[in-house]
């Protein structure tokens, strides 16, 4: 069932109807396409293209549909090109010929776009909740362990640091992600309702109208550029993946945490799973299902960039594809942020483990070096005297700490006992602006 059809001699293809149809995908935008439209009648009734009893029809019969699917007695399926098809169509049904003159001073190009706008803007607010979800269960969780663990660079065990400071380090990062989408929702809040196809209309409407009731800051500033947008699906999706790589990079260390080889923390079984042949396995597959995800989500935002890339000005049946795209990424980065604060929530931290990795890993060496320079060695002396001790504490199975004076002093005579104090890890914490590290990121 189309909209369209009067230049037309002959039926389409039924291989070409089905290729044609995004009711599939789009049937989710119900809610915005009945919200614009009500928008849009009131706007017309306003500016005295539709009379009183012809707006009040109208509206009466787009919130019986609204509450008809919303109660599933009208399903959105069925033979339509697409959700603007569903509605109109089942509209006019309802309530008669005054249906037809729902589509009055309006196209489907910037139907489909305001759909779009509010739909995006809706969602991109409820990811940037679940952010702060995510926040609240990272920051929960450092505070109940704020112990010591090992650093990392290379993944290699560099320095001191605590639980609550690294995962504080993923807050910085999933701020930022609520900083960038907000951003994102502030650039597109604006109404593209109004553009007609693509050069506005010749009836004598009031954009404004419609712009306050939505819920935009603004109407759109170029009829070409508000049917052809999709730039803030583009940044949205940015984010999205920028989010994913986030969220990979803490299920990598998760996954390694929760290893054997580390055994820094216990996943829950409930984001956990067994072997089909190994009954002592105990598989971190949420985490895993995460990272691999992370692709998914890159892989929608290139193609939509390969989608738009080429295209003229304005609407192009291309940009159909927009919706498949968002709606997958926009749906895994929901799934994932939601299983990461549940992982953080109930994993188990193993601080006697972390402590044991930090001593055999020589991670006061930097201090010493510092304790040697605060002595007055060169900073380059002092580093290769640290390696001289590193080298012997291996061959001697001691930690710098379990060396006595005497055995230190054979490295530099300037040693004393009072680097004991100075090599302790709690002091090592609490040390000039390592004090950081122990306080947990709000």
């Amino acid at each position: 069932m189309k909209l369209w059809g009067g230049r037309f001699t002959k039926r389409g293809d039924q291989i070409m109807e089905k290729f044609n149809t995004s009711l599939p995908v789009d049937h989710r935008l119900y809610y915005q396409d009945i919200t614009g439209s009500i928008a849009h009648v009131r706007m017309l009734v306003e500016c005295k293209l539709l009379s009183d009893a012809e707006g009040i029809l109208l509206i009466e019969g787009l919130q019986t549909i609204l509450e008809d699917i919303e109660a599933g007695t009208l399903k959105v399926e069925g033979n339509y090109e697409d959700i603007h098809s569903f509605v109109e169509m089942n509209l006019t049904e309802r309530i008669g010929e005054v249906g037809k003159k729902l589509h009055t001073a309006r196209s489907r190009n910037d139907q489909v776009a305001v759909d779009m706008r509010l739909y995006a803007k809706q969602k991109a607010n409820e990811v940037m909740a679940s952010l702060g979800q995510l926040i609240e269960s990272l920051n929960n969780k450092a505070s109940q362990n704020n112990v010591i663990m090992p650093g990392y660079t290379h993944l290699q065990r560099a320095q001191v640091v605590t639980f609550s400071h690294h995962l504080g380090a993923y807050v910085q990062m999933f701020n930022r992600d609520k900083k960038r989408i907000s951003n994102a929702i502030e650039i597109m809040d604006e109404n593209p309702l109004g553009c007609g196809a693509l050069a506005g209309t010749t009836h004598n409407i009031n954009r404004q109208i419609t712009t306050e009731l939505l819920g935009f800051s603004k109407p759109v500033d170029n009829f070409l550029d508000g049917v052809s947008d999709r730039d803030y699906l583009l940044e949205l999706m940015s984010s999205f993946s920028i989010t994913m790589m986030h969220l990979s990079r803490l299920s990598e260390e998760l996954i390694l945490w929760s290893s054997q080889e580390f055994r820094f923390i216990e996943m829950d079984d409930a984001y956990s799973t067994g072997s089909s042949i190994m009954p002592q396995k105990k598989n971190p597959d949420a985490a895993e299902l995460i990272r691999g995800k992370t692709g998914r989500v890159y892989g929608s935002l290139v193609s939509l960039l390969t989608t738009l890339k080429g295209l003229p000005l304005t609407y192009n049946k291309d940009m159909q594809e927009d919706k498949e795209q968002f709606f997958d990424a926009l749906d895994t980065v929901m799934d994932c942020l939601e299983i990461m604060s549940k992982m953080i929530d109930t994993l188990h931290v193993k601080e006697d483990n972390m402590k044991a990795a930090i001593k055999a890993g020589f991670l006061n060496a930097t201090e010493v070096a510092d304790y040697l320079v605060s002595k007055g060695i060169a900073f380059r002396d002092a580093h290769e005297i640290v390696g001289k001790i590193i080298i012997y504490c291996e061959q001697n199975k001691k930690g710098i700490e379990d060396l006595s004076v005497d055995e230190l002093v054979e490295f530099s005579n300037i040693i004393s006992n009072d680097i004991y104090e100075y090599i302790d890890y709690e002091n090592i914490l609490n040390k000039g602006n390592k004090k950081l590290i122990k306080q947990v990121t709000q």
